[in-house]
């Protein structure tokens, strides 16, 4: 039997330890605390202060994101870099990158939030019991991810590495990845944008509340995005999928204006 945990257990366990007051680790040789304590203390010369060591925190990873991003002159280029970038503590804890699936030709880009359990273990967004409602919704209106052009879908999410347990994405996770979402879309260059959930509207819109915001045509980039109900929301609460199906309505309509 595997006795290996994770890195997110692995940190957990350690962190409680920390809570509970653990400051020493053991020891083969057993020490008398009493005859430590008995002993006097030597105060030691003062030393100058030792060079500051720059750690990730002192670095602006955001701008470090926004230089790599900008290097990237395809799809695939851009992939590569997502897989290099190494300031993001989320890929210790991820089986896979998830970057995108469906036709990169796709006039509609759609953006969710972050992979799943399923889309970690598979590398591919909106799969699983999600991914199953994802694609029910789109086909309603003749659209899928297997398809090209018009009727094609093209999917990624904002963060391409599951947090732990499914948490919601931190705000500097976010913004890490923001210059990346971004050079995802002009190099994609989709005619319209599907915008998931909270967490896509936070990263390009920089707002919040997607029951307020969903069914309102915003602009992300100069191009125009509809922020609806994620179907992990629609799972959980079954009477707001009359509200995703007006928002579906409402895309598909703006689409054939653009032809």
């Amino acid at each position: 039997m595997d006795s290996q945990i994770d890195y997110w257990s692995a940190r957990a366990l350690l962190e409680w330890q920390v809570e509970l007051g653990v400051t020493d680790a053991t020891s083969e040789t057993p020490i008398n605390r009493f005859e430590l304590a008995a002993k006097p203390v030597v105060k030691k010369p003062t030393k100058p202060a030792p060079a500051k060591v720059v750690t990730t925190s002192d670095i602006d990873v955001a701008e470090i994101a926004k230089v790599a991003a900008a290097r990237a002159t395809s799809l695939e280029e851009l992939k590569a870099e997502l897989t290099n970038f190494q300031h993001c503590e989320l890929q210790r804890g991820a089986h896979n990158l998830v970057f995108a699936d469906g036709s990169p030709s796709a006039r509609v880009m759609i953006i969710g939030e972050a992979p799943g359990r399923e889309e970690d273990l598979q590398g591919l967004p909106f799969v699983g019991r999600i991914g199953d409602l994802f694609d029910k919704m789109f086909a309603a209106i003749a659209m899928a991810r297997s398809a090209e052009g018009a009727a094609g879908i093209y999917i990624t999410d904002v963060l391409p590495w599951r947090p732990p347990q499914n948490r919601e994405p931190k705000p500097e996770e976010i913004a890490m990845m923001r210059p990346f979402i971004e050079r995802h879309i002009e190099l994609a260059k989709p005619d319209l944008i599907v915008l998931m959930g909270n967490v896509p509207c936070q990263a390009l819109l920089g707002q919040r509340g997607i029951t307020r915001l969903r069914g309102n045509w915003k602009e992300v980039l100069g191009i125009p995005a509809l922020p609806m109900f994620h179907p992990d929301y629609l799972l959980r609460n079954p009477l707001a999928k009359r509200e995703a199906w007006a928002d579906l309505l409402a895309l598909q309509a703006r689409l054939k204006t653009l032809f």
